[in-house]
């Protein structure tokens, strides 16, 4: 399956996440002036798009909300016109904390549409919670990022668009090779794609390989249509002798194979385009 394109490619960046730490690679950024910096080398290497967590002075995973004004602050200082994610992810945050900064109102904001096991834990999101969160983006005009980490997750983005939830178009997510869930088959990105665009045709999609899968899902994604993501959440590794150096390293790897594809690296204006998003401010 082949969809040979020259659209142009949003490339995501995750800089930090909420598993990585220091000790596995000391280019995560951790703090709000490091994690400042990081985007603003991973923009200028050509990311429109930062998807974005914060950490205690402990490396947690935290839901503080003046972390993420401060640090949304900054990057539109350093990056006006970069679109800014928040992560809503779950991880040692309760359900109420994980909602609670999208008053601050991101361009976008991460959306997991289903509970998914994942290596040693659970990933929760009921569905009394997942449509909560969902009608708060819309309360607070956030376009969701539909992470799709099971193939049920896709059929239940499709009962929220039709529930009044979700406006279309959507953009979603499929993360592959995090042990217990999406494996990082191309078979797999290939039939959930072509669903998608069976079911919901007017969406936009990005895929990301999570740990070693990193670069053969930007390979599947780019030769397929969709769009990247890479950053040090994902992978701290370069290859796996070698540490990644930044984010703006890898970034500046998938801006390479953009080339090489003939996928020109979307402009930030581009993106927002794509993603039915207001110009930036």
């Amino acid at each position: 399956m082949s969809h040979a394109t020259n659209q142009p490619c949003i490339i995501s960046v995750a800089i930090t996440g909420s598993v990585p730490r220091k000790k596995d690679n000391p280019a995560v950024p951790i703090s709000i002036p490091e994690q400042v910096e990081s985007t603003h080398e991973a923009y200028e290497a050509g990311a429109t798009l930062v998807h974005l967590h914060v950490r205690d002075e402990e490396e947690r995973s935290s839901s503080d909300r003046s972390s993420f004004a401060k640090l949304q602050e900054g990057i539109r200082k350093h990056c006006p016109d970069i679109i800014i994610q928040f992560s809503t992810g779950g991880r040692g945050r309760s359900f109420e904390q994980r909602g609670a900064m999208l008053d601050l109102r991101p361009d976008m904001a991460s959306l997991a549409t289903g509970s998914v096991n994942f290596p040693t834990t659970v990933y929760e999101n009921p569905p009394d919670f997942v449509r909560t969160l969902a009608q708060t983006m819309l309360d607070h005009d956030v376009k969701p990022e539909i992470e799709i980490f099971d193939l049920a997750m896709l059929y239940s983005t499709v009962d929220l668009v039709q529930q009044g939830l979700l406006k279309e178009p959507v953009h979603v997510q499929f993360v592959m090779g995090v042990k217990n869930a999406l494996p990082a088959r191309r078979e797999i990105l290939e039939f959930e794609v072509a669903q998608l665009q069976k079911l919901l045709p007017s969406a936009t999609w990005t895929a990301a390989g999570i740990g070693r899968h990193q670069l053969e899902v930007n390979y599947w994604t780019l030769e397929m249509g969709g769009h990247c993501r890479t950053g040090l959440e994902d992978n701290v590794r370069w290859d796996k002798d070698t540490l990644a150096k930044s984010n703006a390293q890898l970034v500046e790897r998938v801006a390479k194979l953009c080339g090489e594809f003939g996928r020109p690296v979307a402009t930030p204006r581009q993106a927002r385009e794509m993603l039915a998003l207001k110009p930036a401010a």
